[in-house]
């Protein structure tokens, strides 16, 4: 069994490590499931093996923000490696600072079910076994897209951080640039929340993380009734 068979759950609350485990067992019963409780015996792990995907909480034991370590060493040792955070931390706070470590995506504990979960652990492990010889997603002068999620998008060189649901909208809208994309096309990319309402809010987040770099920023049109458009 090569390393992309194998993925590491990093949990300290037993309970919670074996439901996530037997949550993908369940989807993908093909992989071998390494569960690590601590930050010692983790990053030991890490030493030994690649893995076609870390489930990672932040806090371990004692220690608050011992993912953040297990991040750095994954980063050190095996970078491009795919890292699903999974933490009791708000999401609003900890969802962008996980993105600038890059971390894949965030999910907070007791906001999510089996399916958003199983949902998101397969897209990641789908985009991370995606060609590196992808043709890159379609972009401009100032907006730069990795078509394997495995890299924050960039605009006019910086950062910006978005979970992978909102790239995913923010790649169709740019692929289809100067065209309407209706709130049905965008419902395919949406991993829960198929509505109209969820849909906004995932656009305003990406208008405000592109406002934060460029207070200027106009370039997602509103087109009433009927989706959102790309104008650059």
């Amino acid at each position: 069994m090569g390393a992309m068979d194998k993925v590491a759950v990093i949990e300290d609350d037993r309970p919670t490590s074996d439901q996530l485990a037997g949550w993908i067992k369940a989807a993908r019963p093909e992989l071998e499931i390494h569960q690590w409780y601590d930050r010692d015996s983790a990053e030991a792990a890490l030493a030994r093996e690649r893995y076609a995907l870390v489930v990672l909480d932040i806090e371990l034991g004692r220690e608050r923000h011992a993912g953040v370590a297990i991040i750095n060493t994954i980063n050190k040792l095996h970078q491009g490696t795919p890292v699903l955070v999974v933490s009791a931390m708000p999401a609003a706070i900890y969802r962008s600072i996980m993105k600038a470590l890059d971390a894949w995506d965030y999910l907070q504990k007791t906001t999510f079910d089996e399916p958003e979960f199983v949902e998101t652990f397969l897209d990641i492990l789908r985009s991370a076994r995606a060609q590196r010889g992808a043709e890159p997603a379609p972009d401009d002068d100032e907006l730069s897209l990795d078509p394997l999620w495995q890299r924050s998008p960039t605009w006019r060189g910086q950062r910006i951080n978005l979970p992978l649901t909102a790239q995913r909208i923010l790649a169709v809208l740019v692929q289809h640039k100067g065209q309407t994309v209706s709130y049905e096309d965008l419902f395919e990319v949406v991993k829960s929340g198929r509505n109209r309402d969820n849909v906004r809010k995932h656009v305003s987040a990406i208008r405000d993380a592109f406002r934060d770099l460029d207070p200027a920023f106009d370039a997602i049109e509103n087109v009433p009734m009927r989706g959102f458009r790309w104008s650059r």
